[in-house]
């Protein structure tokens, strides 16, 4: 056979298989209102492993295993299309309605935020962003952040979670799991590193340098070339409070130009950054859920099986759904024996029937299910 005779017969079993898939997924939607009928679960594993162990035996020994993997996706789509066709919302996406409903049609203009650090950090400039009119309370590390905001002091938080050079801020991803508040609103933020130091002082007499650490690692290139030794703040803006208050000419400050100005020092160099695309996406916190129009993106966290394909079979559902997933990151749990927390982004209208049923599987089939918020990113 050529090709056109070849392409021609795929064709012809493309339209079979096409044929006996919507047979299948229609047998699939019956059994599920079965199911619901007789309370039983959707997910039936011991079938599912008689029905692989039966194709895998019918296929040659070099098919096996992708013959497995057709009749895992198999499974996937058929759990969704069953949640979708005979299964009720969770109870989760009808607070998510109830917030909607009762959530006002804009952002606040002004609240009291907390942030980490001290004037002229990067939170900072975050939020005067997010609010128009924002007080900002200061504080030392970002877990008294969620305690400011747990105890009522604030009523939201800004906080950076990822860089775009230095990767995830794992200790902000780490609190949110801990205090599961709601993201109601994200940012990302251009950051422009600026060489902080004294008057009087000059490059050449430079030998240490303070910053955040992720500061620090998105200038590593410009500190290397230096050669210059460096030391870890809780923040840029303390950084350079601290340069300014030491009365050495041999430090610097790695931080915003902004803090130049405030804490009386010179820049010496600017952008200083390992690459000029440089942004800070930023997270504004709060204890209550509040859902505002416009919301299209999502945040949950969630464990999975310790078992091969768990998470295969997890974002397998997002393409199902057609949803695009933005982000994955994974985080051990403490304590645990090589488990993983993991954090999902999805780009989606919170209005979206689709987003409603991921959410419904994933709360109904996770170890751990906790959804983080829907809102809108700048």
């Amino acid at each position: 056979m050529d090709l056109k005779e070849l392409r021609n017969d795929i064709d012809n079993i493309d339209d079979q298989i096409t044929k006996l898939f919507v047979r299948r997924m229609e047998d699939a939607a019956q059994i599920a209102s079965w199911k619901k009928e007789h309370e039983t679960a959707v997910t039936d594993t011991s079938r599912e492993r008689e029905i692989i162990n039966k194709q895998t035996g019918n296929v040659p020994p070099a098919l096996a295993g992708y013959t497995k993997v057709l009749y895992q996706t198999l499974f996937d789509v058929s759990r969704s299309y069953q949640h979708s066709k005979n299964h009720a919302l969770s109870a989760l996406c009808a607070q998510m309605d109830r917030v909607i409903e009762t959530t006002p049609k804009e952002r606040p203009e002004r609240a009291v935020v907390a942030c980490q650090g001290v004037e002229g950090a990067y939170s900072q400039h975050a939020a005067d962003k997010m609010f128009k009119y924002p007080s900002i309370l200061y504080f030392s590390g970002f877990e008294e952040v969620f305690k400011a905001v747990d105890s009522g002091l604030c009523r939201y938080g800004v906080l950076p979670v990822e860089n775009s050079t230095a990767g995830s801020v794992n200790e902000v991803y780490d609190l949110m799991r801990k205090y599961r508040f709601y993201i109601t609103h994200s940012l990302k933020l251009f950051i422009g590193h600026a060489l902080l130091a004294p008057d009087g002082a000059c490059l050449k007499d430079i030998k240490e340098v303070y910053s955040h650490p992720q500061a620090l690692a998105q200038c590593s290139e410009f500190i290397a070339k230096n050669q210059w030794k460096v030391h870890a703040c809780k923040n840029t803006a303390e950084a350079a409070k601290l340069v300014a208050e030491s009365g050495r000419k041999d430090i610097a400050a790695i931080g915003s130009k902004d803090n130049a100005e405030l804490y009386d020092l010179n820049v010496l160099s600017t952008a200083v950054q390992n690459t000029q695309n440089n942004y800070t996406r930023f997270i504004c916190i709060s204890k209550d859920l509040e859902i505002y129009p416009g919301a299209n993106k999502t945040s949950i966290m969630l464990t999975l099986a310790h078992r091969p394909g768990s998470l295969y079979h997890t974002i397998s559902r997002f393409a199902a759904l057609d949803l695009n997933l933005t982000k994955l990151e994974s985080r051990p749990i403490a304590g645990s024996n090589f488990e993983f927390m993991f954090y999902f982004d999805v780009e989606a209208s919170v209005y979206s029937p689709a987003l409603r049923t991921l959410i419904t599987e994933l709360e109904a089939e996770s170890q751990l299910f906790t959804y983080l918020g829907s809102y809108t990113e700048d």
